[in-house]
């Protein structure tokens, strides 16, 4: 589909996918209940299953976030990278500011927010190797940030995001998780192999997205009270769920054309505005000289610190919190951001693709980061003690906390909650989208789910993200992320071999499958005649 609307989607009416719906709808209801009736004890269990992770398979995490990146590099600079994702006569369907608005606001949350501001103050005062306070400490406090929130996470998308596409607009596959592995399991891939993969994928999407809102309504009920006095607690907490739910059904059900494109726009033009404002407020030629040098520092280290593990001197705690969390939050973000990456991708070639998940977000996503980061930094060197404890201990206040020490807070801080929702809202409409077509029968790929179960997943996001909220916050989020992260995991590797098989079978034209009910190359026009004649 179109800016002009000329690709329209499928007239069928997509069913539920019984055994991925009630599948995955069920393990969710019951940990979301269990959270609600027993909190201490799924509190419990969560901190005894994380450190098992963490302890066992830390390594794990680490090394496989660096073989996508090599992987999906590797793909984009080979001869493969010209291979178009859909058939060789197909144009991109968005313009290049919409694309990449839309890569950036479906990437990123409203954690970008959250840990702009709260994770350089932390790396600062805590840093898992150096001293604290140090010269040392203050250049890697906003290159940790950077790293956190860089390729190695926008690869993860990318992977998922090329295979979907090359699977569904290339092979006319479903637009679904299941797809990449057509090439190692075959017609297997419509029964039960397939069926575990999508609700793996339905699991960490899930949580990934409740670990987003969770963060988001308690900065947005922060917010609030700093603007307008209203209390901090479970029922504000939950009256902003049910915002949340209401705006991303509204606009989940509109489609990707009338809903997420236009918020996505509107997100990154705000959210624009709103680092100018405190790049100009504080000292412009600080932070671009500080922006520049951090940006030069996370090159410089990257493959240090890419690899590691902490083998020798290992801060448990931090590595639970940061690095472990961070890639087991991206792997749980991969499928649905993959495949929402790879619906609005239709037309453009894998090298193009692969350039621009790396490198758009991570530009804007840096600048943000080493803006507001490296304002905080300032305030804290400078002796404000108090601004750095609240940065770093209650990391929802930190971000309004340094909007108030600049002029017209009333102005940033209503700017910022704004932002803030619209980021809030387009993570969980797209996750709602995604979850919807995880859990359905989808004749072509350009086929949606129905509003109903749209917004039957837009529910259980809520439901989850106030369960563990009243289990223990944004720390059991984060916990249980690395925890549902695991199985997906699991399913990237399987990914990378079947795009792998895919594209040398295609690059030695000795393709060995072909997808029921397709042909190679057929195009969403003639994927739907064919639809239409069953």
């Amino acid at each position: 589909m179109s800016d002009s609307g000329e690709h329209k989607l499928a007239k069928d009416s997509p069913k539920i996918n019984r055994v991925t719906f009630v599948g995955a709808s069920s393990i969710i209801l019951v940990i979301a209940l269990w959270g609600i009736i027993a909190p201490e004890n799924a509190a419990e269990t969560i901190g005894v299953l994380v450190n098992w992770v963490s302890e066992g398979l830390g390594w794990y995490y680490i090394l496989l976030a660096t073989v996508i990146l090599v992987f999906v590099v590797i793909v984009a600079v080979s001869k493969y990278g010209k291979i178009t994702l859909g058939p060789v006569e197909s144009k991109p369907d968005y313009n290049l500011f919409t694309w990449g608005a839309m890569l950036f606001a479906a990437g990123i949350g409203i954690d970008l927010m959250f840990f702009s501001v709260s994770e350089p103050v932390t790396q600062y005062l805590q840093p898992p190797q150096v001293e604290p306070e140090s010269l040392e400490a203050t250049r890697d406090a906003v290159v940790w940030a950077l790293f956190h929130y860089g390729i190695t996470g926008w690869a993860m998308y990318a992977l998922m995001g090329m295979t979907l596409g090359y699977f569904a607009f290339r092979r006319g596959l479903p637009l679904a998780v299941r797809a990449a592995l057509y090439p190692i399991i075959g017609k297997r891939i419509h029964g039960r192999p397939g069926h575990a993969v999508d609700i793996a994928a339905a699991l960490g999407t899930v949580f990934g997205v409740a670990t987003s809102l969770g963060i988001g309504v308690v900065q947005l009920n922060f917010g609030l009270n700093f603007m307008f006095g209203i209390p901090q607690g479970t029922a504000a907490q939950i009256g902003l769920i049910v915002l949340a739910v209401l705006m991303a059904t509204m606009s989940a059900v509109s489609g990707v054309d009338r809903g997420i494109r236009r918020l996505s726009q509107l997100n990154v033009i705000l959210a624009a505005a709103l680092m100018l404002f405190v790049l100009f407020a504080d000292n412009p030629v600080y932070l671009l000289d500080a922006l520049v040098l951090n940006i030069g520092d996370y090159i410089a280290n990257f493959g240090d610190m890419t690899l590691n593990t902490f083998a020798y001197d290992r801060p448990t705690e931090w590595l639970n919190s940061w690095t472990l969390f961070f890639w087991a939050w991206w792997i749980a973000w991969a499928p649905f951001v993959g495949l929402f990456l790879a619906r609005i991708s239709r037309g453009r070639t894998i090298r193009e693709f692969v350039a621009a998940t790396l490198i758009i977000p991570f530009m804007f996503t840096a600048t943000f980061l080493s803006v507001f980061g490296n304002s905080a930094l300032r305030l804290v060197r400078e002796g404000n003690e108090e601004f750095g404890q609240v940065a770093a201990n209650t990391p929802e206040q930190g971000f309004y906390t340094l909007l108030a020490q600049y002029p017209g807070v009333t102005f940033s801080a209503g700017l910022a909650t704004v932002v803030g929702l619209l980021l809030y809202v387009t993570s969980a409409d797209s996750g709602a989208l995604v979850l919807g077509n995880l859990t359905s029968k989808l004749s072509t790929s350009t086929a949606e789910a129905t509003s109903g179960v749209r917004v039957f997943w837009s529910a259980v996001i809520g439901v989850l993200t106030l369960a563990m909220l009243i289990v223990g916050g944004v720390g059991t989020l984060q916990n249980a992320t690395i925890i549902m992260g695991l199985p997906f995991s699991v399913v990237m590797v399987l990914v990378m071999w079947g795009l792998y098989k895919a594209l040398r079978q295609e690059g030695q034209g000795t393709d060995q499958f072909l997808p029921a009910g397709g042909s190679e190359g057929k195009s969403d026009a003639e994927s739907e005649r064919v639809a239409a004649k069953r």
